[in-house]
C-alpha cells in the first residue's frame, strides 16, 4: 500500500534529500528551483493586478481597452496558449508517475501547476498593460522568462548528464519548455527594441488605430486580443444588453474600415482592372471574377481552410480518444490475448523490471506510450481536443462568413458603379431590364457569398472522408470499406432529393404569387363584394389557388421529409452494414472500444457525405452567377465622350471619412464635407468653346442612336441660348425627349459636336463650396452649380423618401426658396392633405401619389435646384389645364425666367408658344426650323397655321375643362380618401389616441423586457393544435419511440460486444455457442436497427404533414376571418399590413416553420437522450448537471432576445439596400443629368454597411453562442469521460462506457443547434402571432331571425323603404354618425341625399346593407325589416354603384356576373343600356374579353359604365348611387345619369350628392348635417328657400365653376382670380366664405 503522506520529495528512498553529489544533481532540488521564478511573478504581479490597478484603470479612454499595440502580440498569445498545453502535459505526467512511485512525491507535479498559474497570470498582467498603455510594467514579465529560461535549462542539461533521453516524455516537455521560454524572452525584448521603453532614454509614441478612436466603431472582433476572438468575450456586453433596451442600428454602430463595402471594393476592383490591363496588353482570356476574388480574397480563404483542416483533424481525436478510454477500461477483465488477436489492441502491461529500468534521478520517468495508456489521461486529451476542434471550427466559419460578407460589398458597389455607367440604350432597349438588375443584387450576389462561406468545405470534405475512411480500416479492415460504401452511394441520392426540394419550392413559390395576386384584388375591393355578396365567390377562388399552392407544397414537405430521413437513417443503415460485415467472419470480434469508436467515426463521415451534394448544388449556382455577373460588367457604358457621367470614383480616404450607418446619407442640417471629401469628379466633359458665351448647348452637325446602328436624330444644328427659355415642339414620337438626352450625352453620338458654354472661374469655386458646406441663404443669389442641370423626366422618378427630401435632392434647405417651388408647383394642398405633410415618405414604400402629383413633385425638384441650366421634358403631360397654366405662369415664367435661368422645355402645349425665347421644331428626327415665334410667322407660314389650329383645338379643350371638376381635384380626393377613410376612421382616430395613452402608460420598461424574454408559448400552442390533436399526439409519440429505438441500438451494441468480451474470455473451447450468441445478438441488433429507420421514416414525415395541416388551417381560417370583418376592420387597418399576413407570415408557417420545429424536436431529444444515457451508465454524473443546467439557462435566454433583434436588424436594413438599386436603376438619366452620382453612390454605401454590421454582427453573436454550447458540450464529454473512468472500477462493463461517452459526443454537436432553433422558432412563431391577432376579430353577424326560405324571391318587389327613428354607429365603443331619422320613400321615387363632409349621408347608404351598426330604430323595405334578414340574402337583393369603380382580374362576363346565373342577352342588354355594347364587341373574345388587374385597360369612366352595367345585371328594384359621378368626367356623368332617368325609370333610386346639380331633378331630397335629418322635401321647394341647406350647397357649387371670382367690398375689389387659387389661399375672405358656408 502506498504511503499518501505528503512530502515534496517523496519518503520511499534514503537519497530523497541527499546533495552529496551536488546540489544540482539532486532531481528534487532542481524541481525546486523551478519554482521560483513562477513565485517571483506571481509576488510581483499580484499587487499590481489587484491593488494598484485602480487609480490607473480610470486613464483608460473608452474602446482602449482594445488597444493591442505592442509588437509580436498574436505570437505571444500563440505561445503562451502552447506553454499552458505543454505545462497540462507536465502536471499529467508528473501524476501518472507519482501514481507508480511508492511515495508521494509533490516535486513531480507541483512546479508545473505553479508554471500553469504563473503563465495565465502573465497574460492577464500582459493584456492589461497592453491596453492601458504602461509597457514600464512589463520588465516584470522580461526578467521572469529569463529566470525561467535559465532554471529550465538547468533541469534540462541535468537530464542529459544522467543519461534521459528522448524516449522519456519529461525530457521532451522540459525540451518544448525551454523552447518556449526561450521564445517568450524573445518577443520581449522585441517590445523593448520596438518601444524603446527600458535603457532608452526617449520611448516611442503610438497612437490608437483610427478605428478606435471613432466611437461608433463597435464591432471589435479584429482588434481584441486571441483568446476573446476565440471566445467572442467582447459580444459579451452587447448580448446581455439586449436583454435590458432592444439592439438597434445607433447599438451596433458602424463597420471597422477593413470591412466596410468602399475599403473592399477598391481592393476587389483593383485585382479586376488589373487583370483587363493585362489582357489588353497580352490578348489574354477577358477578366474572371473568380480571379479578382482569389487576388482579393485568397489569405482569408486560406486561413479560414486552415482552421477547416485542423477542426477535422482534430474533430478525429474524440472517436480514437473513446477507443482508447473504452480498450483500457476492458484491459482487467483479462483480455490481453483475446485482444492481441484481433491485432488492434495493444499489450500495455508494464511489469516491475520494466519499471526499474526507466528510473533516473530516483523517480520515474513515463514513456509517451505509457502516458497515452492512462485512461484519466486520455479524458483530459479529449476534453482538450474537442476544446481546441470547436475554437478551429468556428474561427473557420467566422473567417468564411466575414469574406463572404465582404466580397457581397465589394460586388454590389461594383454593381452599383456599373449601373451608374450603364448605356441608356441598355435600359430602353430592354437589354438590362430591372428585373435583372434586381436579381443580380438580391440573387447573384447572395450566391456567390453563400458559396464563399462554405467555399473552405470544398477542400476540407475530401481530405475528412480520406482521414475517416482509412481510420475505419484501420479498426475494422474491409468491413469498413462497406459501411462507406453506402455512405457514398446514397449521397447521390440526397443530391437528387435536394433538386426536387429546389424545384418543389419554385412551383410553390409560382402559386403563391398567383394567390396574393387574388388576395390583393378582394382586399381592394372588399367594399364592393360584400355589398354585392360576392365575398364567397371570390374566396372559393383564392382558396381554389391555395389549393394548388398546398399540392405543391406537398410535394415540397415529401422531398424534406425524405431529406429528414436520409439525415437520420443513413449512419443507421451504415453501422448495421458494417458491423454485420465484420461480425460475419467468425474470427473476428467486436469490442467495444471498436464497435464504439467506429460508430463515432461513420457519424463524422455523414455530414461531409451529405455536404459534399449541397456544395455541389451552390457551386453550379455560383458559376452560373459568376458568369451573369460578368455579363452585366462587361456590358455597353454610356459614351466617355459625353458631357455627363463618366465614373464618379470615391478613393480610399472616403472611407475613412465614412458617415455613420444610422445616420441618413445627407442630412441638410449637417455639414456635406466629411461625406464628399476625396470624390473624384467626374472624368468627361463637352468640349467648350469660347464661340458658345452666349449659348447654353450648341450642336453642330449631329447625329445621335441609341445604339441600333440607325441614327435616331439626324442632322443636329440647334442652339439654346443662355437665361431664356426655349421650347422644343413636334409630334408625338418625333424625338424631343431623345434631343434633350442627346445634349446630356445619354446618346450615342455617331457624328458632329456638341458645346456646353464655358463656366467662369468664381462660379466654379462657389460650386466647389457647395458641395462642401452648408450653405447659409446669403449664397443663394450667387451660388450657381453649372456642372449639373436640373432635368425633369417625361415619366416621374421619385425616391423612396419624404416629399421635402425628393424636392430639395441633396441640396442645402432654404426655406424661402423652398416654399416658393412648393407654391410654383401648386402642392401646398396635396401636401396638406398627407398625414405627416412633406415629411411624408412618398414611393414605393410610401404613399401612392398619383401622375399629376408625381409629376409636379419632379419638376419642384427641377426648379429647387440652383443650376443654370434646368431641361423640362414635357412637365404638363400628367396636369389639367388649371395646373399647367399655373405652373407655367408662376414656376417657368417667373420662377425661372426672371432668374435669368437656362430653360429648356419639352411641350405639347402649343399655346404657351408665345412665352419662347426660341423655339425648336422637330419632325421625324430632324429639326425643321429654329428661331423666335416671329421667325416661324415670317418664313414657314403652314407650319405656323398648323400650330394656330392646334392651339384653338387646345382652347376648347381647356373649356370643357373648365365646366366641370379638374382632373387635379379629383386626385386629392382619391389622395384623401387613401390617407383617411370617410366618417368612421374621424372618430375611431379619437378613441384611438386615449387606447394609446392608456397602452404606453402600462408598458413600462420591465413589461416590455419581460415579454421580450419570453417565449411565445400561447402562438406555439396554436400553431400545434391547428395541425390537429391527433397529429400532435402522432408526433410526440413518434418522436419518443424513434429516440428512444436509437438509445436501444446503441445499449443492445453495447450489450454485445460486452458480450464478446465475456465470452472470449471465459468460452475460449466453445466455438459453436459463440457463434450462436454472435448469430442471436446479430439477427436483433438488424431488427432493432430495421426499425429504427422505419421510425425515422415515419417521424419525419409526421412533422412535414402536421406542418402542412397547421399551414392550411392556419390560412383557411385568417382567410374567412378577413372575408368576414366588418368594414371599419378594413377601415382602419392598412391593406400592407393585411397582405403581410398573406404573404411573408404565411411563407414563414407553410415553409420556415416545420424544418426549424423538426430540427429543435430532434437535437433537444438527442440531447435530453445523451444526458439520461450517460446519467444511466454513470450516477455520479447527475452532480455536474446542475451547473450545466444554470449555465445552459443563462446563455440561451440573453442569446434568443439579442439573436431576435439582431435578425430583424439584417431583415429591416435589406429593403432599403434594394429599393436603392432599383430607384436609381430607374432614375439613372436625372442622376446623371444633376451629376449627383458621388451622392448616391455615398448613400448605397451606407446602405450596404448598415446591411453588412447586421449581418456581422448577427454572425458573431451565432459564434459566441456556438462558442460557449460547444464547450459545454465539452464539459459534459470530460464529466462523463471521468465518471466512466471512476465506475468502472466498480466493475462497469466497458461496453456501457463506449454507449456513455459516445452519446456525450454527440451533445457537442446538437447544443449550440437546441438554442439556434429555439432561438429561431422565437422569431418564426411571431408570423403565428400575428396571425392570431387577425384571427381574434369579430365577424359580421350573418345570420338573420328570419330564414332564407321565408323571404320571397322577387323580394324586394316595390322598393318601398321606410327608415323610422334610425340611429347607426360604426362601432359599440363610437358615438352614433346618424340620430333619429325617420323618412318615407315611395316606390319607384328618385331620391337625392346631401350634406357637407362628415354630415352622415354615406352612412346611410351603408345602413342599407347593414354595412353598420343599427342599434336603434329600423329600415322596412318591402314591408320586411332589413335587420331580421340574413346579411347575404339583403345584400344580394340589392344594388349599388360606389364612387370608385372595381374591376377584377378576369373576362368581362366575370365582371359582370361572377356568379354565372345570367344569359349572354341579358348581359349584352346591360352593356348596351351602360353604352358599353359596341366597345365590348370590337375587343377580341367579346364578354370573355380579358380584364387586366384592377381594370386598368379600361379608363376610369368607362369603368363606372360597367358598375353601371352590373347594378342592371342584378335587377333590383333599388339602386343605391353613393356619389358615383366624383371620380368621373362631365360627358360621362352626362350618361350614367341619362341611363339612370331611363333604364332605373320604374325604381327606387337613391343618390348621394356629389355634385348638387346631380339631384336637382330629384322627387325628394334629404339634407343632413351632424348625423341628423334637417331638411326633406322636393328639391325646387329647398332651392327657393334662400337659408336651406341645400341651397347653400347650391350657391358654393356655382361659385366653384365659375372661370373667375371676383370678392368686392364697399366699391373695392379685394380678391379676384381662378376659385382654386383663391381656396389655395387659407387666410384669404373667399377661402373663409366657402368653410363658413360648407
Amino acid at each position: 500500500m502506498k504511503d499518501m503522506a505528503l512530502s515534496f520529495c517523496g519518503n520511499d528512498t534514503a537519497t530523497a534529500y541527499n546533495v552529496d553529489g551536488g546540489v544540482l544533481n539532486n532531481g528534487c532540488f532542481v524541481d525546486a528551483l523551478n519554482l521560483v521564478p513562477h513565485v517571483f511573478l506571481l509576488f510581483i504581479t499580484f499587487p499590481i493586478l489587484f491593488i494598484g490597478w485602480g487609480s490607473q484603470s480610470s486613464k483608460v479612454q473608452i474602446h482602449h481597452n482594445t488597444w493591442l499595440h505592442f509588437p509580436g502580440h498574436s505570437f505571444r498569445w500563440i505561445l503562451t496558449f502552447v506553454l499552458l498545453f505543454v505545462l497540462v502535459c507536465e502536471i499529467a505526467e508528473g501524476m501518472v508517475s507519482d501514481r507508480k512511485m511508492t511515495t508521494r512525491h509533490l516535486h513531480l507535479f507541483m512546479p508545473a501547476t505553479m508554471g500553469f498559474i504563473a503563465a495565465t497570470t502573465s497574460i492577464v498582467y500582459y493584456h492589461n498593460i497592453e491596453t492601458s498603455n504602461f509597457p514600464k510594467l512589463l520588465l516584470a514579465l522580461f526578467i521572469y522568462w529569463i529566470l525561467a529560461f535559465i532554471t529550465k535549462s538547468i533541469k534540462l542539461v541535468k537530464y542529459c548528464d544522467h543519461g534521459v533521453s528522448m524516449f522519456q516524455l519529461r525530457f521532451c516537455i522540459t525540451l518544448m519548455l525551454v523552447f518556449l521560454y526561450g521564445s517568450l524572452m524573445a518577443v520581449e525584448i522585441n517590445v523593448i527594441i520596438f518601444r524603446k521603453y527600458v535603457f532608452f532614454k526617449i520611448p516611442k509614441k503610438v497612437k490608437p488605430p483610427e478605428d478606435l478612436q471613432d466611437l461608433g466603431v463597435r464591432f471589435l472582433q479584429p482588434f481584441v486580443n486571441l483568446l476573446s476572438k476565440a471566445t467572442y468575450w467582447w459580444m459579451n456586453t452587447l448580448i446581455i444588453s439586449a436583454h435590458k433596451r432592444p439592439i438597434d442600428l445607433k447599438t451596433i454602430g458602424k463597420l471597422p474600415i477593413a470591412t466596410r463595402a468602399l475599403t473592399n471594393y477598391m481592393c476587389l476592383k483593383e485585382a479586376y482592372e488589373e487583370q483587363k490591363k493585362n489582357a489588353r496588353f497580352t490578348g489574354d482570356r477577358p477578366p474572371s471574377i473568380w480571379r479578382s476574388m482569389y487576388r482579393a480574397y485568397g489569405r482569408p480563404i486560406l486561413l479560414s481552410s486552415t482552421f477547416r483542416y485542423l477542426a477535422d483533424l482534430l474533430g478525429f481525436a474524440g472517436p480514437l480518444c473513446i477507443f482508447k478510454i473504452v480498450d483500457h477500461l476492458s484491459r482487467p477483465s483479462k483480455l490481453t490475448s483475446a485482444v492481441n488477436e484481433t491485432s488492434i489492441l495493444e499489450n500495455s502491461s508494464i511489469t516491475e523490471n520494466q519499471t526499474d529500468k526507466v528510473k533516473f534521478l530516483g523517480v520515474y520517468f513515463l514513456s509517451s506510450k505509457e502516458f497515452f495508456d492512462d485512461a484519466y489521461v486520455l479524458a483530459v486529451l479529449l476534453f482538450l481536443s474537442l476544446i481546441l476542434q470547436r475554437t478551429f471550427l468556428q474561427a473557420s466559419y467566422y473567417v468564411a462568413i466575414e469574406m463572404g460578407i465582404n466580397l457581397r460589398g465589394a460586388l454590389l458597389a461594383m454593381i452599383y458603379n456599373k449601373i451608374l455607367r450603364l448605356s441608356t440604350s441598355n435600359m430602353s432597349m430592354g437589354e438590362m431590364t430591372l428585373g435583372q438588375i434586381n436579381n443580380l443584387v438580391a440573387i447573384e450576389t447572395n450566391q456567390l457569398m453563400w458559396f464563399l462561406f462554405l467555399c473552405p468545405n470544398l477542400w476540407a470534405m475530401p481530405v475528412q472522408i480520406i482521414m475517416g475512411v482509412i481510420l475505419l480500416y484501420y479498426l475494422l479492415g474491409t468491413s469498413a470499406l462497406i459501411g462507406a460504401s453506402v455512405l457514398a452511394l446514397l449521397a447521390p441520392l440526397q443530391y437528387f432529393i435536394a433538386t426536387k426540394l429546389a424545384d418543389a419550392q419554385k412551383s410553390t413559390l409560382d402559386y403563391s404569387t398567383e394567390r396574393l395576386k387574388n388576395t390583393n384584388e378582394i382586399l381592394k375591393g372588399i367594399k364592393l363584394l360584400k355589398l354585392y355578396a360576392w365575398e364567397h365567390i371570390f374566396c372559393n377562388n383564392v382558396e381554389k389557388t391555395r389549393m394548388q399552392e398546398l399540392t405543391s407544397l406537398k410535394s415540397f414537405a415529401l422531398y424534406t421529409s425524405l431529406s429528414i430521413f436520409m439525415n437520420a437513417a443513413i449512419p443507421i443503415a451504415a453501422v448495421l452494414a458494417t458491423f454485420v460485415a465484420h461480425t460475419h467472419d467468425s474470427s473476428a470480434v467486436l469490442t467495444p472500444a471498436v464497435a464504439f469508436a467506429s460508430m463515432s467515426l461513420l457519424n463524422i463521415l455523414v455530414t461531409p457525405l451529405f455536404l459534399l451534394s449541397t456544395m455541389v448544388r451552390f457551386a453550379v449556382k455560383a458559376l452560373v452567377s459568376e458568369q451573369k455577373l460578368k455579363e452585366f460588367l462587361t456590358s455597353d457604358e454610356i459614351s466617355a465622350v459625353g458631357f455627363r457621367g463618366g465614373e464618379t470614383s470615391l478613393n480610399v480616404e472616403t472611407c475613412k471619412k465614412h458617415s455613420g450607418v444610422h445616420t441618413k446619407a445627407f442630412n441638410r442640417r449637417q455639414p456635406l464635407k466629411s461625406q464628399l471629401e476625396g470624390n473624384e469628379q467626374p472624368l468627361r466633359r463637352y468640349i467648350r468653346s469660347r464661340e458658345t458665351e452666349d449659348v447654353s448647348v450648341k450642336v453642330t452637325n449631329g447625329f445621335f442612336s441609341w445604339g441600333s446602328g440607325v441614327a435616331t436624330l439626324s442632322d443636329i444644328s440647334i442652339r439654346v441660348p443662355t437665361g431664356q427659355l426655349t421650347m422644343i415642339v413636334g409630334q408625338v414620337g418625333c424625338g424631343k425627349s431623345s434631343l434633350l438626352l442627346a445634349t446630356l450625352g445619354e446618346m450615342l453620338k455617331v457624328s458632329g459636336k456638341v458645346y456646353w458654354s464655358k463656366e467662369p472661374e468664381n462660379e466654379m469655386n462657389q460650386e466647389a463650396t457647395w458641395s462642401a458646406h452648408e450653405i447659409e441663404p446669403v449664397f443663394e443669389a450667387t451660388g450657381r452649380n453649372r456642372n449639373s442641370v436640373a432635368y425633369s423626366a417625361q415619366k416621374p422618378w421619385l425616391l423612396n423618401t419624404t416629399v421635402e427630401e425628393n424636392i430639395t435632392f441633396g441640396s442645402p434647405f432654404i426655406k424661402q426658396r423652398y416654399k416658393a417651388v412648393i407654391d410654383a408647383c401648386s402642392l401646398q394642398p396635396d401636401i396638406d392633405l398627407l398625414p405627416f405633410g412633406d415629411q411624408t415618405e412618398i414611393g414605393e414604400r410610401g404613399i401612392n401619389l398619383s401622375g399629376g402629383q408625381r409629376q409636379r413633385i419632379c419638376v419642384a425638384r427641377a426648379l429647387y435646384q440652383n443650376t443654370s441650366t434646368v431641361f423640362l421634358d414635357d412637365p404638363f403631360s400628367a396636369l389639367d389645364i388649371h395646373l399647367s397654366d399655373h405652373l407655367m405662369q408662376e414656376g417657368i415664367l417667373k420662377f425661372l425666367r426672371e432668374d435669368k435661368r437656362t430653360i429648356a422645355l419639352v411641350t405639347h402645349k402649343l399655346q404657351y408658344l408665345i412665352h419662347a425665347d426660341w423655339i425648336i421644331a422637330l419632325k421625324d428626327g430632324t429639326i425643321i426650323r429654329e428661331g423666335t415665334l416671329k421667325d416661324f410667322q415670317n418664313h414657314d407660314v403652314e407650319l405656323y397655321e398648323h400650330w394656330k389650329t392646334l392651339m384653338n383645338r387646345q382652347d376648347q379643350e381647356f373649356e370643357k375643362e373648365t365646366e366641370g371638376e379638374s382632373q387635379t381635384i379629383m386626385e386629392r380626393k382619391t389622395l384623401r380618401r387613401a390617407m383617411y377613410s370617410r366618417e368612421a376612421k374621424a372618430q375611431m382616430d379619437d378613441e384611438d389616441e386615449e387606447e394609446d395613452e392608456e397602452e404606453d402608460d402600462e408598458d413600462n420598461m420591465s413589461t416590455v423586457m419581460r415579454l421580450r424574454t419570453k417565449m411565445p408559448w400561447r402562438a406555439f400552442w396554436r400553431y400545434l393544435t391547428s395541425g390537429g390533436f391527433l397529429l400532435l399526439f402522432l408526433l410526440i409519440v413518434s418522436k419518443l419511440l424513434n429516440h428512444s429505438a436509437m438509445v436501444v441500438i446503441d445499449y443492445w451494441l453495447a450489450r454485445w460486444t460486452s458480450a464478446c468480451i465475456n465470452q472470449t474470455s471465459t468460452k475460449e473451447n466453445s466455438t459453436y455457442t459463440d457463434q450462436a450468441d454472435q448469430n442471436y445478438y446479430k439477427v436483433w441488433f438488424s431488427i432493432l436497427c430495421s426499425v429504427g429507420i422505419v421510425l425515422c421514416l415515419i417521424t419525419s414525415l409526421t412533422v412535414e404533414w402536421m406542418g402542412l395541416t397547421a399551414a392550411k388551417n392556419l390560412h383557411r381560417n385568417l382567410l374567412n376571418k378577413i372575408i368576414l370583418a366588418p368594414v371599419r376592420f378594413f377601415d382602419s387597418t392598412p391593406l400592407g399590413q393585411i397582405l403581410n399576413r398573406f404573404s411573408a407570415d404565411t411563407n414563414i408557417i407553410d415553409q420556415h416553420i416545420p424544418p426549424t420545429l423538426e430540427s429543435l424536436t430532434r437535437s433537444t431529444f438527442l440531447c435530453l437522450s445523451a444526458i439520461g444515457v450517460i446519467s444511466y451508465v454513470t450516477p455520479i454524473f447527475l452532480v455536474a448537471l446542475l451547473p450545466f443546467g444554470v449555465a445552459f439557462y443563462f446563455i440561451q435566454k440573453y442569446f434568443r432576445v439579442a439573436s431576435k433583434d439582431l435578425q430583424e436588424l439584417d431583415d429591416s436594413t435589406q429593403l432599403p439596400l434594394l429599393c436603392h438599386f432599383s430607384e436609381t436603376s430607374e432614375g439613372l438619366t436625372t442622376i446623371r443629368a444633376f451629376r449627383h452620382e458621388a451622392r448616391f453612390k455615398q448613400r448605397m454605401l451606407e446602405l450596404t454597411d448598415a446591411n453588412n454590421i447586421a449581418y456581422l454582427f448577427l454572425s458573431a453573436a451565432n459564434r459566441w453562442l456556438e462558442v460557449r454550447t460547444d464547450y459545454l458540450g465539452a464539459y459534459i464529454v470530460l464529466t462523463a469521460a471521468l465518471a466512466s473512468i471512476y465506475s468502472s472500477y466498480s466493475e462497469l462493463p466497458a461496453g456501457l462506457v463506449g454507449f456513455g461517452l459516445t452519446y456525450a459526443l454527440t451533445v457537442c454537436n446538437y447544443l449550440n443547434w437546441v438554442v439556434r432553433n429555439l432561438a429561431d422558432l422565437e422569431v418564426q412563431m411571431g408570423a403565428v402571432k400575428k396571425v392570431n391577432s387577425f384571427l381574434n376579430i369579430e365577424s359580421e353577424n350573418y345570420e338573420g331571425t328570419m330564414d332564407p326560405s321565408q323571404v320571397p324571391e322577387d323580394w324586394p318587389q316595390q322598393g318601398e323603404i321606410k327608415i323610422q327613428d334610425l340611429c347607426v354607429r360604426y362601432d359599440p365603443t363610437l358615438k352614433p354618425v346618424l340620430k333619429h331619422v325617420k323618412a318615407y320613400i315611395t316606390p319607384g321615387q328618385k331620391v337625392g341625399i346631401c350634406g357637407r363632409t362628415g354630415s352622415g349621408k354615406s352612412s346611410l347608404s351603408l345602413a342599407f346593407f347593414r354595412m353598420v351598426d343599427i342599434f336603434e330604430g329600423k329600415i322596412v323595405i318591402d314591408g320586411i325589416d332589413i335587420c331580421k334578414l340574413p346579411l347575404h340574402t339583403l345584400r344580394s337583393r340589392l344594388s349599388i354603384i360606389l364612387q370608385d369603380p372595381v374591376l377584377f382580374s378576369g373576362s368581362i362576363r366575370f365582371n359582370l356576373d361572377p356568379e354565372c346565373k345570367c344569359t349572354d342577352d341579358r348581359l349584352w342588354e346591360a352593356l348596351e343600356i351602360a353604352q358599353l355594347k359596341n366597345m365590348v364587341k370590337s375587343l377580341p373574345g367579346g364578354l370573355n374579353a380579358m380584364v387586366t388587374e384592377g381594370g386598368e385597360n379600361f379608363s376610369v369612366g368607362q369603368r363606372q359604365l360597367f358598375s353601371l352595367a352590373r347594378a342592371f345585371v342584378r335587377k333590383s328594384s333599388i339602386l343605391i348611387m353613393d356619389e358615383a359621378t366624383a371620380s368621373i368626367d362631365m360627358a360621362t356623368e352626362s350618361i350614367l345619369q341619362k341611363v339612370v332617368m331611363t333604364a332605373f325609370a320604374d325604381r327606387t333610386v337613391v343618390t348621394i350628392a356629389h355634385r348638387v346639380t346631380s339631384i336637382l331633378d330629384a322627387d325628394l331630397v334629404l339634407d343632413f348635417c351632424e348625423g341628423i335629418l334637417v331638411e326633406c322635401g322636393d328639391s325646387s321647394k329647398l332651392l327657393s328657400q334662400e337659408e336651406s341647406i341645400f341651397a347653400s350647397l347650391h350657391r358654393v357649387h356655382t361659385i366653384l365653376t365659375a372661370d373667375l371670382v371676383i370678392v368686392m367690398k364697399r366699391g373695392n375689389i379685394l380678391e379676384y382670380d381662378k376659385p382654386e387659387s383663391l381656396l389655395a389661399h387659407e387666410g384669404g375672405i373667399f377661402a373663409s366664405f366657402v368653410k363658413a358656408d360648407m
